[in-house]
């Protein structure tokens, strides 16, 4: 098992340049462990050393993935995200808890946090929907990563059309964060539900547009037609 990992850390190390590590940088305000590797090279390493390990079990494709999370570093978190999510298929209700181990330990930035939450999350909520009251606990988390994670675990869903009285719900309750990553991530929630249900997302930021976060509703907003949004953007 460890040898797979060494092997993925030697090609990160191989593939890593100053440019892309110096630019990564700059996306985050938050020290950011990297090697500096582009985000397609990493999901091409992922996807090819994926076939040596596919025949696994899911009990120990999630340990090697704990491995990788638990090394902090960006690009390795990335790995673990492809790798967890090529199993969706095998998901099962405990593997929330894992889930949630990591987003509550490992996520430290956003690029990490939504990869998790986007693909790996999304999938396991629409597997099993009744795992949604998690996240309105998680709004309530003193960790900044686990409030954004409850909003953006529902980007996916959201852009089918899913969960829409759920995202009103957890947008209520991120409502006046005072995160700017964490209005960030509800506003994309609500923007994402936009894709099926623009009226109802204008009405419901017409109805909070006093106390909405600018950030929030400027990402709330964001694709709607543009006489919309200059009245969202008026304040009463």
């Amino acid at each position: 098992m460890s040898s797979i990992l060494d092997q993925i850390r030697r090609e990160l190390y191989e593939n890593a340049d100053e440019m892309t590590r110096s630019s990564g940088k700059r996306f985050f305000k938050e020290e950011i462990n990297l090697y500096g590797v582009k985000t397609a090279i990493v999901t091409k390493i992922a996807k090819r050393e994926f076939k040596n390990i596919k025949r696994l079990s899911k009990d120990e494709i999630f340990d090697l993935c704990e491995d990788l999370w638990k090394s902090g570093i960006m690009e390795e978190s990335f790995i673990a995200c492809n790798w967890s999510y090529a199993i969706n298929s095998r998901y099962s209700e405990e593997d929330f808890l894992i889930f949630e181990k990591w987003v509550n330990e490992y996520v430290s930035n956003w690029a990490s946090c939504d990869t998790l939450c986007n693909h790996n999350i999304g999938s396991f909520l629409e597997k099993y929907p009744s795992y949604i009251g998690k996240l309105k606990k998680w709004t309530q988390s003193e960790n900044r990563w686990v409030r954004r994670a409850s909003a953006v675990s529902l980007i996916i869903p959201a852009r089918k059309g899913l969960f829409k009285d759920e995202i009103f719900e957890i947008a209520d309750k991120l409502l006046l964060d005072k995160d700017d990553l964490v209005q960030k991530g509800y506003g994309w929630m609500l923007k994402s539900l936009c894709a099926k249900y623009e009226k109802d997302v204008y009405q419901y930021v017409l109805s909070k547009r006093d106390v909405m976060p600018r950030t929030a509703l400027r990402y709330a907003i964001e694709k709607m037609p543009k006489e919309m949004k200059q009245e969202a953007m008026k304040r009463l």
